[in-house]
């Protein structure tokens, strides 16, 4: 049995649309995915609004607002392996997490972690919002790694090893860091919707909030190890073989300056509690 646990905080206005859509081809298959919802730290209708979707989905209530607790109190209520970890704000399918468990054999691949491949609607979004995402989606680092996708699926021996990962805010570019390129895999047969921020000033929260926890990754696994940050090289490299994304790379540098700035002030205090949310792509 595949568990699906998802962390939601507050995600009234979403997370009936990523249950639904999971639930939605799996009528006759109740006993296939044991999903369970835990609500952190919620003052809004998520609980409620998870339970009404019958006994396929369990709703467990903590009181602490913090995702790493709602992930650690998911593994103490999933019942089964492979496990799929999914962020509420996201859409995939039920088909897509099968897709996602099926190279998780425990040992004959060697594929310990899985993700999908992003979808990410632009239509919407400030024109500098869909500049900057032109330029990300083709970064090297950005389409190998399983983070930034909201959704990651581990066999058991992958669990293992995210499971002795401290509670960081970058809880998916830890995962993707804690595994080999030959022990993970972008699944091109699944799929998920990242829904992207509508608004610049939501864009620049994001990125603040990706600078700080980026570091704070970086200050855990030490100088010496992988990372994930962009390189001049990479938008060297891009530019070279797609001269017309100048404009955009601009857009994307931009970005990247002003949200480093904006977060010195929090890796100076040690401060990887804060989490600056973007509410804009919360809305229908």
């Amino acid at each position: 049995m595949t568990s699906i646990v998802i962390p939601a905080h507050n995600e009234a206005q979403v997370i009936a649309r990523l249950l639904d859509s999971l639930l939605a081809d799996s009528e006759s298959r109740e006993d296939e995915n044991d999903v369970v919802v835990v609500c952190n730290g919620c003052t809004d209708d998520t609980a409620r609004i998870a339970a009404a979707r019958g006994p396929r989905v369990r709703v467990v209530e903590i009181p602490t607002p913090s995702k790493h607790a709602a992930l650690r109190a998911g593994d103490d209520h999933a019942r089964g392996f492979p496990r799929v970890y999914v962020d509420a704000d996201v859409v995939i399918t039920g088909a897509d997490v099968r897709a996602l468990t099926e190279p998780l054999d425990d040992g004959v691949s060697g594929i310990l972690a899985t993700a999908p491949e992003r979808r990410i609607p632009l239509d919407g979004c400030a024109w500098r919002v869909r500049a900057y995402y032109r330029v990300w989606q083709r970064l090297p680092v950005v389409r190998e790694g399983l983070f930034g996708r909201g959704v990651i699926a581990v066999s058991k021996a992958g669990h293992a090893r995210i499971a002795a990962l401290p509670p960081l805010m970058a809880d998916d570019l830890a995962a993707s860091l804690a595994f080999a390129p030959a022990e993970r895999l972008v699944v091109g047969a699944a799929a998920v919707v990242v829904h992207p921020p509508r608004t610049w000033p939501d864009l620049i929260n994001r990125r603040i909030r990706a600078a700080v926890s980026t570091t704070q990754v970086e200050q855990h696994r030490g100088p010496e190890e992988a990372t994930a940050r962009t390189s001049k090289a990479d938008l060297i490299t891009l530019l070279r073989g797609e001269p017309k994304l100048l404009p955009a790379v601009l857009v994307f540098v931009a970005a990247a300056v002003v949200a480093r700035r904006k977060a010195q002030k929090a890796v100076r205090a040690q401060d990887f509690g804060t989490w600056l949310r973007d509410e804009s792509s919360r809305q229908n």
